[in-house]
């Protein structure tokens, strides 16, 4: 029976019908069962928001995939939504493993709270379910499309082998997440490193193209820095500048770093910094 599989939930927020969804589905179908339930739309800078106005219809769609026809979960929501609709709804039990991507586009840097693709993988690890967001570097004309001049086939190489190493072991505590970001040139020789997320921003947002504040207005963004001027361990350097694969691990525990009980002293004697 299907539920004696591995079962693996597989979501996106590039949305249902996105390539690089189906080719994470079919790479990851090696590992188990692998339900697909993604946001009906384009929901890219969701992160893991779930607006109370989204409908949470689900739509049972065939999607061909290759010679097989599979069944995919279209949800209207959020990618966190989709993630919560799959394990309240659509799945036998809690799945074992969660992914998130392909994405269109690199999500590093301290922008990664806004990307759909990070925010459906912390629904899944709020369920404790190891998760995995995975995304490829594109150029950005192609971020909010299905372009067909993408090849998602290496990140879907290395969807599988970061998959496969979540089912068969147990994450370090304080590790939720593994967030991983594909050159877009990279072949499954390249090699990848554990990397830090990085303090800065990546994309620099930009003020809405209008002569009016009447005018509908929606705000843009653009590569904020010279990936040089970004540490070394950081996601952003590694990434970029040395051309490997990035592999951050990320934890629910947004906590900062801080000696808890001696800065509550200090903040009680009135020093703050």
């Amino acid at each position: 029976m299907k539920s004696e599989k591995r079962q693996i939930l597989l979501t996106n927020d590039d949305g249902i019908r996105s390539p690089g969804l189906w080719a994470a589905a079919e790479a990851l179908s090696e590992l188990g069962y692998v339900t697909v339930v993604a946001p009906r739309d384009q929901f890219s800078g969701a992160g893991r928001s779930l607006p109370l106005g989204s409908d949470g219809i689900i739509q049972v769609e065939p999607i061909p995939v290759k010679r097989d026809t599979w069944t995919a979960y279209a949800v209207g929501g959020t990618p966190a939504q989709a993630v919560l609709h799959a394990v309240l709804e659509i799945m036998p039990r809690l799945p074992d493993l969660a992914v998130s991507g392909i994405n269109y586009g690199e999500n590093v840097g301290s922008g990664v709270t806004i990307s759909g693709t990070v925010g459906a993988a912390l629904e899944a690890a709020c369920f404790e379910v190891p998760a995995l967001a995975i995304s490829l570097e594109t150029p950005q004309e192609y971020h909010l499309s299905y372009s067909d001049k993408v090849d998602f086939s290496v990140a879907a190489y290395f969807t599988t082998h970061f998959g496969r190493l979540l089912l068969g072991s147990h994450l370090p505590l304080d590790v939720d997440i593994l967030k991983v970001d594909v050159p877009s040139e990279a072949t499954v020789q390249t090699p990848w490193e554990l990397t830090r997320l990085s303090r800065k921003r990546y994309y620099r947002p930009q003020r809405p193209l209008r002569d009016t504040w009447e005018q509908p207005g929606s705000l843009g963004y653009a590569q904020e820095d010279d990936p040089q001027n970004y540490p070394p361990d950081s996601d952003v350097y590694v990434l970029r500048i040395k051309r490997h694969i990035s592999v951050t691990p990320l934890s629910i525990d947004m906590t900062s770093r801080v000696d808890l009980k001696a800065w509550e002293a200090r903040i009680k004697r009135g020093e703050v910094g």
